[in-house]
């Protein structure tokens, strides 16, 4: 699948209509959901014919580009039911079979390297310090090959320095900066929409299969 066909159909999927500020819940749009996906597969074959959980999965963006680039299997992971149920109908719509579990990720309780991929968008700890930490922390333990996430640009160093040495990741690949469209979704925000640098990273687990 090209590029601009995956960008085009996630597109159409339906967004928060009540978003929770409390649970940092903004769209990962098409524009940046698609290269995340695009780049994972085609630069490190990471997705097709793999195990890929979607962490904090929202409306399933994500997940749902993973499947349709071919993925043996996709797990959506989010705490709130609401997301749960739009990420499945947004599943449904395209006619994907993707599984979803209501979560908290720090009590997800996997043991071991049971995906090959994880990808996500955390939030970036502007409510709770640290949850995007949190998020890498697990996400680190149960990935076998890759870890897929977007950080803000401004944690840069933060974020290489603490997963080589307190995450358990081998390798931390800065692969490009992007631009997270934020929308005025909630009463506080006073523009229209907000532009914010982020960052895609690829992290590789310690004992990792897809060096």
């Amino acid at each position: 699948m090209k590029l601009k066909q995956l960008e085009s159909l996630l597109g159409d999927l339906q967004q928060f209509s009540n978003p929770k500020v409390e649970l940092e819940q903004y769209p990962t749009g098409p524009h940046i959901a698609s290269r995340l996906l695009y780049t994972a597969e085609n630069s490190f074959d990471d997705i097709s014919n793999k195990v890929v959980a979607d962490f904090g999965c929202g409306c399933g963006t994500l997940g749902a580009a993973a499947s349709l680039l071919g993925a043996e299997q996709v797990i959506g992971i989010d705490i709130d039911s609401q997301s749960l149920e739009l990420a499945s109908m947004n599943a449904e719509d395209l006619e994907l079979d993707i599984d979803f579990i209501q979560c908290d990720i720090g009590n997800l309780g996997w043991r071991g390297q049971i995906v090959d991929t994880v990808v996500m968008n955390p939030p970036f700890g502007t409510r709770k310090k640290g949850i995007d930490m949190d998020f890498l922390f697990v996400a680190l333990k149960v990935a076998s090959r890759a870890v897929y996430s977007l950080h803000k640009t401004s944690t840069r160093d933060y974020i290489r320095r603490a997963a080589l040495r307190d995450l358990n990741a081998s390798s931390a690949e800065l692969l490009c900066e992007l631009r997270f469209d934020v929308p005025q979704l909630y009463k506080f925000h006073k523009k229209k929409e907000v532009d914010i640098a982020v960052d895609l990273w690829r992290f590789v687990p310690k004992c990792s299969r897809g060096r």
